[in-house]
């Protein structure tokens, strides 16, 4: 129905120019005085001769529609069904399309290049900067005192920063950078926690954690960002009290005691740049951390909430429910 609306739209003004020119007939036999059943009877066969031939002409748009329905579906792909040009017109059309094409293709290609390039750059860059932090490391690591242990906290907060930087790049690649295997998330727990050790001694915060002892399907290295990135937020803005990390069957739990998130905060914090009221208060929070947590485990395929309540602290919890993850 819907095409032949498009099609009489289309045809509206044969229509009128037959009506007009039925009506100059009419008024030429009327001022010679003759039967106007001539008029009518003329027209009449036209009307029918037209309806035959707007008939076939309906069916040839309808087939032409569902054509150029299916191209659409493919348009970004190739031009290759198009059908076949009629009128002049319409071999114009498909020839600006066809340049639009090429003209889209190319862009994309120059966008995948210069993304390319940006990559191989920042790759090369983290694996430079990460040897003058390890040698940083090794340095402050012949001393042991309260300075040292701040300097070492600072380049660990560097750490995380670049691997942030080189996460950005990776999610939105072409490339797939998973290798998704059936892993005990205690091993990623120790992995994670491992890393910040010294910051809780360093803030006296007590860490409460149990094997959870849970069998996981996911990639390693994305996971334990993840786990990086919860965990630095909860040190972040945890200044007494604890960090707990338990499991109720298939959830993991990460619970902290720190200042909490105000309760209109709470739905945005996944998004891109959002830092809300605690972040406007810190000034040096970027609102990337938990949006790339958040983009990372839907790719995996894990679901991701938080809890919380202002001054009480924050709850983070990762659903592990069995995903139809190919298993590399």
């Amino acid at each position: 129905m819907k095409n032949l609306f498009c099609y009489l739209s289309c045809r509206k003004w044969s229509a009128f120019v037959f009506l007009l020119f039925s009506a100059v007939f009419f008024v030429i036999f009327y001022l010679y005085g003759l039967p106007a059943e001539a008029v009518l009877y003329a027209a009449g066969i036209c009307c029918f001769l037209g309806m035959l031939l707007l008939t076939g002409d309906y069916l040839h748009f309808q087939k032409k529609q569902i054509q150029l329905q299916g191209v659409r579906q493919e348009i970004g792909i190739t031009l290759e069904h198009l059908p076949v040009a009629v009128r002049g017109t319409e071999l114009l059309y498909q020839e600006l399309l066809a340049e639009l094409f090429l003209q889209k293709r190319q862009c994309m290609d120059d966008s995948r290049r210069r993304y390319q390039e940006l990559m191989e750059y920042y790759t090369i860059w983290v694996h430079q900067i990460k040897t003058p932090i390890a040698a940083m490391d090794l340095i402050l690591q012949r001393e042991d005192t309260s300075f040292s242990r701040e300097i070492r906290q600072e380049l660990c907060r560097i750490q995380q920063y670049v691997d942030m930087v080189l996460a950005v790049l990776r999610l939105d690649s072409d490339t797939s950078d998973y290798v998704i295997r059936e892993y005990d998330l205690d091993d990623l727990i120790r992995q994670a926690v491992r890393k910040y050790a010294s910051q809780f001694i360093t803030k006296k915060l007590r860490l409460i954690y149990e094997p959870v002892g849970i069998k996981v399907i996911t990639d390693e290295k994305w996971l334990v960002f993840v786990l990086e990135q919860i965990l630095s937020n909860a040190l972040k803005y945890t200044k007494k009290g604890s960090i707990q990390i338990m499991a109720k069957g298939r959830t993991l739990s990460i619970q902290d005691t720190g200042i909490g998130i105000a309760p209109e905060d709470l739905p945005r914090i996944f998004e891109k740049g959002y830092t809300g009221y605690n972040g406007r208060r810190d000034k040096k929070a970027s609102g990337i951390g938990l949006y790339l947590c958040r983009r990372i485990l839907e790719r995996l395929g894990h679901e991701f909430f938080a809890e919380s309540e202002a001054g009480k602290g924050t709850t983070i919890q990762i659903d592990f429910k069995q995903q139809e993850l190919e298993v590399e």
